[in-house]
């Protein structure tokens, strides 16, 4: 936008209405505002001497005719004006328009600088990523190493199988020959199995006999100390219930343990037919496997020194199962005793909410008497108040008919405020205590006032507060 500034001597001027100019008025459509172009107008008019114009009116011949070669180059001088005028703005505007450009620059400068950043941190973390996929590649041919040679052990296991089967089966025929010695050995264990069980079954009644009775006594005196202390008694109830639920999961266990052991027994006598069978097809090999004999016997050794540690193994399964029933036993009499006298102190405790009941609801009927009693005296405060102000009313109207009439004095005027005639004084002296605190003082003899002082005191000290 162009503004055309008009200056006498037919001088047309230019001038472009900058965004970046000190002009606030831009986004006009029509024109450069008033002000910018009464600033040009100042800077473009000349400047006139008052002296010379007051020699040129009083008319001196000589001296008008020096001045008239000046006058022909006061056009020059204004065009000269006119374009340093317009430089200068040109020069205003272009170091506007540079100081914009340096910071567009120094702007340019900085997104630069922050993109090369961006640039170093994508390439940083591109050459973070291929080493991570490097190292993630190199784990994978491990892994897959690990994978072939692991393979390779599954084929050599397969192949220890294959002669283990083999050896198995050369057991097996071999053991035919020994088996009738190891039924005899069985059967010599199992008679002795027999006679330590019942042997083992009388110990343990006589140490349950003992223990029973050691804990009927441990149970009278735990009896005696659980009245003095019942909350240890609710701890040890939880910790008795944790202990059983610990022995019971430990019975369950065990009685799976027993049925895996029958199992493998059934097992046992299953190989053994099946080796009675084999003992009937090859008599006729065992001719030839005779050397093999004393190996086979050693190995029928370790077979019997392992059935020993299974049958001492089920006996301390035994006698674990039966100590874990009497102490489950024992524990469950505990149990039922420390029921009955939780319920006994559960019974007291609600005899104990009952009174607490009681006492809260006739403390609730006194706090209520007390509530109807305040407002009472406070009605009749406020009942009591008014009927004095009423006969107070009355009696300084009489006084006062008898004073305009000339009978008497016109009384004095009661005023609100600390003066002799004050108007509460009454109210006052009949709020105050004035009985002494050694005499016996009937209720009847007592104002309003202090009737309602003594039932706030009493209500305070009945909820405990310091008057």
């Amino acid at each position: 936008k162009y503004d055309k500034i008009e200056i006498p001597g037919k001088l047309t001027l230019s001038q472009p209405c900058s965004p970046f100019s000190s002009c606030n008025n831009f986004a006009r459509n029509d024109a450069v505002c008033m002000r910018c172009r009464e600033g040009m107008r100042r800077a473009i008019m000349p400047t006139t001497k008052t002296s010379k114009s007051k020699r040129e009116k009083r008319g001196k011949g000589k001296k008008s005719s020096k001045h008239e070669p000046k006058a022909d180059k006061e056009p020059d001088l204004e065009t000269a004006r006119a374009n340093a005028a317009l430089w200068e703005l040109k020069l205003k505007i272009t170091e506007q328009d540079l100081s914009d450009y340096r910071g567009a620059h120094h702007n340019m400068a900085l997104l630069n600088e922050q993109l090369t950043n961006q640039l170093f941190r994508c390439e940083q973390n591109s050459v973070d990523m291929t080493g991570y996929w490097q190292e993630e590649v190199e784990a994978r041919e491990e892994k897959a190493e690990d994978f072939k040679a692991l393979q390779g052990e599954m084929r050599k296991m397969e192949e220890n199988e294959a002669q283990l089967k083999e050896e198995l089966s050369d057991m097996r025929k071999s053991m035919d020959f020994t088996q009738k010695e190891h039924e005899e050995t069985l059967r010599k264990t199992e008679d002795r199995f027999q006679r330590d069980q019942a042997s083992l079954k009388k110990e343990m009644r006589l140490m349950c006999n003992q223990e029973i009775a050691k804990m009927k006594l441990d149970h009278h005196e735990a009896i005696v100390k659980m009245e003095s202390a019942l909350t240890s008694a609710f701890k040890e109830r939880d910790h008795l219930n944790e202990t059983l639920k610990t022995t019971i999961q430990e019975a369950e266990a065990l009685k799976k343990l027993t049925h895996s052991l029958a199992k493998e027994k059934l097992s046992v006598i299953l190989e053994k037919d099946m080796l009675k069978a084999t003992v009937k097809k090859d008599t006729a090999k065992m001719e030839v496997k005779e050397k093999k004999l004393s190996e086979v016997m050693a190995k029928a050794a370790s077979l019997e020194l392992t059935l020993a540690e299974i049958s001492r193994k089920s006996e301390q399964q035994e006698e674990k199962e039966k100590r874990n029933l009497v102490t489950i036993q024992a524990s469950q009499v505990e149990l039922d005793k420390l029921q009955k006298l939780l319920a006994m102190r559960e019974k007291e405790m609600q005899h104990v909410k009952q009174l607490a009941k009681t006492i809260v609801d006739k403390r609730r009927e006194v706090e209520v008497f007390f509530h109807e009693a305040l407002n009472h005296v406070r009605q009749e405060i406020v009942a009591s108040r008014l009927q004095n102000k009423k006969e107070a009313l009355q009696d300084y109207q009489q006084k006062f008919r008898e004073a305009t009439a000339g009978m008497i004095k016109f009384p004095p005027i009661r005023s609100v405020n600390r003066s002799p005639n004050y108007l509460f004084t009454d109210m006052e002296a009949a709020a105050q205590w004035s009985h002494p605190p050694s005499d016996e003082v009937n209720m009847s003899q007592l104002t309003w006032e202090q009737k309602e002082k003594v039932l706030s005191l009493l209500f305070a000290k009945m909820n405990g507060q310091t008057v």
